[in-house]
């Protein structure tokens, strides 16, 4: 008698090529594709992770994408104030401040970084989360962040298949222009937009994973990948112990889930057999001795660092710099001062 199931499984598609410690990967879209991509840069992948900050719709994306190939460099002018902070349209609330100058270094100094990184990195992820945007009534430009301004100064609307489709059908060739052998694998983010409304937002969603399989279509598997995320939770993870107390961004289990899928589909064997010993540098990173005098800890402290150099020595990719000086640096601090209680 065979077992009774109790999950659907969704299958992973095939995918002709996969990421590790040898590629970079950028990370860019909803706030899913900071929880796959935090993961990656926990475990040293070389990532760069949303240098717009949280881009929730695929215009917005794009525009985030034009800017970082035009390498653009942010003016005043390009700024609004409201409430005291000062604020860019292209950006999330996270480069926000008070001080006006602060705000264009930490852009600027971005989008160079990121730039320059776009155009060396193997692999491209871009999770949508909604298919709504927001256009400031003032210019009729889009907003990625309304940044609490009065909903009366921005028009809605949801964007249609087409609409994606014309958008990307002209960046995507620019971006392979720039960097030939960039794979680009698309998302949708589970994470329901609930002040849509339950209908909306499945109509949202269902309009990025039509204009994604459009896209796939048009460019070729070679080139374009779609992991899906989305129907994992759904189908998978049909559970509300898999959500967070808001009942609509996924909990850490579920986090944990969807980065094994993602691992097993688009992480290469050898990386992930590498990731396990450098969790294991990193946790020891984290470990916090109830006495940083004992001798326990200084065979701890010098036992890790060679296990951090003789990793290095095997996978001379690797940048596990920040773990040696520190392993270093409580080395060299052992014999001064008394024993320290850390809670």
């Amino acid at each position: 008698m065979a077992g009774t199931k109790f999950q659907t499984i969704v299958e992973l598609p095939q995918f002709a090529w996969q990421t590790g410690y040898k590629s970079k990967n950028l990370f860019m879209g909803s706030c899913f594709t900071e929880n796959v991509g935090g993961v990656m840069e926990a475990q040293k992948y070389p990532v760069d992770i949303n240098p717009f900050g949280i881009l929730y719709n695929p215009l917005s994306v794009a525009n985030g994408l034009q800017i970082l190939l035009e390498e653009k460099r942010f003016l005043a002018d390009d700024l609004v104030e409201h409430n005291g902070l000062w604020h860019s349209f292209s950006h999330h609330g996270r480069f926000s401040n008070v001080d006006k100058e602060q705000v264009l270094d930490d852009i600027n100094s971005r989008i160079k970084s990121s730039s320059a990184f776009i155009k060396q990195a193997d692999f491209l992820f871009l999770t949508f989360g909604t298919a709504w945007i927001y256009r400031y009534k003032k210019n009729g430009k889009l907003v990625s962040n309304c940044h609490k301004i009065p909903a009366r100064e921005f028009v809605r609307e949801r964007l249609s298949v087409r609409q994606i489709l014309d958008v990307y059908s002209q960046l995507l060739p620019k971006l392979w222009e720039k960097n030939p052998t960039l794979k680009v694998v698309f998302t949708v983010s589970p994470i329901r937009h609930w002040k849509d409304g339950a209908v909306e937002n499945q109509r949202s969603k269902a309009t990025l994973i039509l204009a994604v399989d459009e896209l796939i279509q048009q460019f070729g598997a070679a080139k374009c990948g779609y992991f899906p995320s989305y129907e994992i939770v759904m189908d998978e993870l049909r559970d509300y112990r898999f959500y967070a107390e808001d009942m609509l961004h996924i909990s850490d289990v579920a986090v944990k889930h969807i980065w094994e899928r993602f691992e097993h589909a688009l992480i290469d064997a050898e990386s992930i057999a590498i990731a396990k010993e450098v969790v294991k540098i990193t946790n020891a990173v984290k470990h916090r001795p109830i006495n940083k005098k004992s001798l326990e800890f200084s065979k701890f402290l010098i036992s890790f660092l060679k296990k951090t150099g003789d990793l290095e020595k095997r996978h001379p990719y690797l940048n596990l710099k920040l773990e040696k000086e520190y392993f270093n640096v409580q080395i060299e601090d052992f014999g001064s001062g008394d024993g320290t209680i850390v809670s």
